[in-house]
C-alpha cells in the first residue's frame, strides 16, 4: 500500500523534543506516529493511560507529613552509621 501524506499541527518545541527522542530509538517522527497508530488500531484504544491520576488519601497524608518534617528519620553521614541505627535495639 502506498503511504499517504497527512498534515498535523504540533507545537514546534514538542516536535523537536520528540524527534530527538525518537532518533535515539532509530525512528523518525513519522515512524513513531505509525507505531502509535498501529497499536491504537490493534488495541482499539489509545495505547497508554490518559488522565490526571489523583493520589489516594494515604499518599496525600505522607506528602503532607514529609513537607512538615513529620515522621522523617535523621540524616546519616555513612552507610555504617545507618546500619548501626537500623540494627540498634530501640
Amino acid at each position: 500500500m502506498t503511504p499517504v501524506s497527512t498534515t498535523i499541527k504540533i507545537d514546534p518545541t514538542l516536535k523537536e523534543q520528540a524527534q530527538t527522542l525518537f532518533e535515539d530509538f532509530g525512528l523518525s517522527l513519522s515512524g513513531a506516529i505509525n507505531i502509535f497508530l498501529r497499536q491504537a488500531v490493534r488495541e482499539q484504544a489509545i495505547p497508554f493511560r490518559v488522565g490526571n491520576p489523583k493520589p489516594n488519601f494515604e499518599t496525600l497524608q505522607a506528602i503532607e507529613n514529609a513537607r512538615k518534617g513529620i515522621g522523617l528519620s535523621r540524616g546519616f553521614s555513612s552507610v555504617a552509621e545507618l546500619m548501626e541505627d537500623l540494627n540498634a535495639d530501640d
